[in-house]
């Protein structure tokens, strides 16, 4: 069983519901976020409903690459060990290409990709001193293909998330590595990332969503899509189809 799970952007959305679903299960949690007052919250609410458990929590900003490796290791020693982290911090800003808005694109970028470097590198440090662990990134439907106008960005920087969390995995089994290694693809699950969009397919709610996020990290799968229906069928059409089809498919 993996009792110590670190998260990263806990204090709202997914990163948030999974740790209140894993808290479910008696897990002991490292939580780290900007907003450190909400985490705050979060260890009191999660600690009074379940006694049993260890919550700490920590400020980390992701692009402060340094500060996650400090961040990181400081979980390791408070807790002895760490036996997953599931790399989850994100942002989805953006507008198309070429329309004034490469501040926030270019934030988008940092933030999934680079960041979410600096976190699995964090991640695989504990892992290989403790020759164990399970490291999960947070990837998306949108990975599979190229997308539109806001997702843009967003979508080639969870492609690059998928991409960079099965080279991890390539690596750890050339080297014979325990280590395990999950990419998570999630549908389309409410959340303050995606709270202005209205009327889209499929959407479940957070706390159903999360529950499934849950279920599925437990199984620590090579790759998932939550919920497995529609995305698996789905994802499965947005890899062969043409490019306009797939638009058409959200």
């Amino acid at each position: 069983m993996r009792k110590t799970i670190l998260i990263t952007g806990a204090s709202s959305g997914l990163g948030e519901g999974m740790a209140r679903e894993f808290a479910k299960y008696g897990r002991n949690l490292a939580l780290c976020a900007r907003r450190t007052e909400r985490l705050d919250a979060l260890k009191q609410e999660l600690e009074k409903a379940y006694p049993e458990i260890k919550v700490s929590v920590k400020a980390l900003d992701v692009n402060q690459h340094d500060d996650v490796f400090a961040v990181f290791k400081a979980f390791k020693e408070e807790f002895g060990s760490i036996d997953r982290v599931i790399v989850n911090a994100g942002m989805g800003k953006g507008a198309s290409l070429g329309t004034g808005y490469f501040y926030a694109n270019v934030q988008t970028a940092q933030t999934n990709f680079v960041a979410a470097l600096a976190q699995c590198e964090a991640a695989l440090e504990i892992f290989r001193e403790q020759n164990s662990g399970h490291l999960v990134t947070i990837s998306s439907i949108s990975a599979l293909r190229g997308m539109p106008r806001a997702m843009t960005v967003y979508a080639a920087t969870k492609a690059g998330l998928l991409a960079l969390t099965e080279g991890i995995r390539a690596d750890l089994i050339k080297s014979r590595s325990p280590i395990k290694v999950s990419a998570i693809l999630p549908g389309y699950i409410r959340s303050e990332i995606n709270e202005k969009v209205k009327n889209t397919p499929f959407m479940i709610d957070t706390e159903t969503g999360c529950r499934k996020l849950v279920q599925a990290i437990e199984k620590e799968p090579v790759q998932a899509y939550v919920p497995t229906w529609p995305w698996a069928f789905i994802g499965f059409l947005m890899k062969r189809l043409p490019l306009k089809w797939v638009m058409k498919l959200g």
